[in-house]
């Protein structure tokens, strides 16, 4: 009997890990934004931290911001590095589907205001997080 429970319950957790590499793998930027990300990671890394510490914010926003943020800082990866495509680029997909989150329920004027980098580093980020394809949202003025 316990035999068969831990049987089921490892092959809950390879099919729960394989669901897992799917969304990342459909979710993932396309062509060379992973590269882009790279380049804006210590401004990105700010405006993580200045999202979540802005009592304005909603809690949850702030809360999803800081798991993100402890996520981030752990050694462990969700999809091992040696995975090609999605392996080293499971971080940046995190974050991208975080931001897009965050910014649904609090709008890109919010990611500007904290946002102390440079202005072609934000259209990166927008670009990054998919965010210029949604209606209303306008990065030209940033």
């Amino acid at each position: 009997m316990w035999r068969d429970v831990l049987i089921s319950l490892a092959g809950a957790l390879v099919a729960s890990w394989l669901s897992l590499i799917v969304a990342l793998v459909v979710i993932r930027p396309k062509g060379n934004l992973l590269r882009e990300s790279l380049r804006i990671l210590p401004d990105l890394v700010r405006l993580l931290k200045n999202l979540t510490t802005d009592s304005t914010l909603p809690r949850g926003v702030r809360v999803r911001l800081g798991l993100l943020m402890a996520y981030l800082a752990l050694p462990v990866d969700l999809i091992p590095d040696f995975i090609p495509v999605v392996g080293y680029a499971d971080d940046a997909i995190v974050v991208v589907a975080v931001l897009r989150s965050v910014v649904r329920k609090v709008g890109l004027e919010s990611l500007r205001m904290q946002w102390t980098g440079t202005p072609d580093g934000f259209a990166a980020l927008c670009r990054l997080a998919g965010l210029q394809s949604q209606p209303g949202l306008d990065i030209a003025s940033s």
